[in-house]
């Protein structure tokens, strides 16, 4: 049995199909995804510099410790909450608002004692307000 030889045509692939789909897979996903502008806010943050401020004759210190605690001018803090070191901070400034403020912190503290800390000096009106760092060795 003799076979006749088909003539073999080049194949050719037909690309436009798949362009197709995937411009309209493009457009899907552009129409169904939402934009959302976050909201961001500009902060400039303070640098830490190798030289110490001249200490004024006047100034309150909060110390707080890994544990939490909260020390006002080598006092301690009775209770750790808002209320107590409001009242400490009060009776140390003799209601004084002018007064600068130190708060140094130990780097294992959790952030929210040193947010009180911040918090409470703000309700009592109190606005000089330093956040104590340490040179980092290089």
């Amino acid at each position: 049995m003799k076979f006749a030889r088909a003539q073999s045509e080049e194949l050719e692939l037909n690309l436009t199909p798949l362009i197709d789909v995937v411009f309209l897979l493009l457009i899907f996903f552009m129409v169904s995804t939402t934009f959302q502008k976050e909201s961001q806010i500009s902060l400039q943050l303070p640098q830490a510099t190798e030289t110490e401020t001249a200490a004024a004759a006047e100034r309150i210190e909060i110390v707080i410790n890994a544990a939490g605690r909260y020390f006002i001018d080598d006092q301690e803090v009775v209770k750790s909450d808002l209320i107590s070191l409001q009242n400490a901070l009060f009776k140390v400034s003799n209601g004084r608002r002018d007064i600068p403020l130190t708060i140094r912190a130990d780097a294992q503290v959790p952030h929210q004692a040193v947010v009180t800390a911040m918090d409470a000096s703000g309700q009592l009106g109190i606005l000089n307000i330093t956040i104590a760092t340490s040179r980092t060795a290089n």
